[in-house]
């Protein structure tokens, strides 16, 4: 997936969040604030979190307009404190007030999920398991959940149907059994992963050169006799129920993948907050 924050997804996300908000314009700003007056801004953490999503700050500013200047004192995937300034923006207090909120919604809610990333990843630590987000995202926004997920430290998955081909329950049922799926697929010279849910599917995979296994809904100890029956012979992937409470079992049970779609859709956005003054 393409790191850059600059993709134009994010400038997209960016430009329909803040006409979302401001609309045909601001009417509480022009009414109560002068034309012309300047002011600070400065944006702080209100808890202890992994941030992620500062670097939208000189995008949100820039399709305003009026700022003279930006500073970030931080970048995504810094472990905050409460009470930490993250960035501080000078300018139109017009401009301020207006992004004040598309800016704060879009860091708290990144933020959320790479401090809930952060938290897996430091589950599995001393294993060879990595955690993987999934697409299981907002709708529109999985570009900046993704990054904000590598932020916390896990391990980014397809980015959608488009570039990695794994072949799920109702792929094998619509192709006619596993056999079928993976021969359709494998000639191709892609990766390929593929769902195993029988001991059945297993054995079949394996026959037919599965290199790559996805265990769904496996209790650990399942995922233990699984693995080391399949003794290297394809790489395993844990998925299906996930939780901060059980990603260290399956770790240790000798997966070399877990994910987990709680990364992004259960995580909970950060407390952070927005300070002006007049100069």
């Amino acid at each position: 997936m393409d790191s850059s924050w600059q993709h134009p997804e994010i400038y997209d996300a960016v430009e329909r969040a803040l006409g979302e908000d401001i609309g045909s314009g601001d009417i509480t700003t022009r009414l109560t604030v002068k034309e012309g007056r300047l002011a600070r801004g400065k944006f702080y953490a209100r808890d202890e979190m992994v941030l992620a999503g500062i670097e939208l700050l000189p995008l949100i500013f820039e399709c305003r307009g009026g700022v003279d200047k930006l500073e970030l004192k931080a970048a995504s995937g810094h472990r905050c404190y409460d009470g930490e300034m993250i960035a501080e923006v000078e300018g139109l207090a017009s401009t301020l007030l207006e992004c004040e909120r598309t800016a704060l919604n879009f860091m708290q809610r990144l933020s959320g999920v790479a401090t809930l990333a952060s938290q897996f990843a430091a589950e599995v630590a001393h294993t060879k398991c990595k955690v993987l987000d999934t697409r299981k995202t907002t709708p529109g926004l999985r570009r900046l959940e993704k990054l904000a997920a590598a932020a916390g430290g896990v391990t980014n998955h397809r980015m959608g149907l488009f570039d990695a081909v794994l072949i799920k329950n109702n792929h094998i049922a619509a192709a006619g059994g596993v056999r079928q799926a993976l021969e359709a697929s494998l000639p191709h010279g892609v990766s390929v992963e593929i769902e195993v849910r029988t001991r059945a599917e297993l054995d079949e995979a394996l026959a037919s050169g599965a290199t790559k296994l996805l265990l769904d809904n496996l209790t650990p100890a399942e995922a233990r006799e699984w693995i080391d029956y399949i003794a290297g012979r394809a790489s395993c992937e844990i998925s299906g129920g996930v939780t901060l409470s059980t990603v260290r079992a399956y770790a240790e049970a000798g997966a070399d993948f877990v994910s987990s779609g709680a990364i992004t859709h259960s995580a909970v956005s950060k407390d952070l907050n927005f300070r002006l003054e007049l100069l």
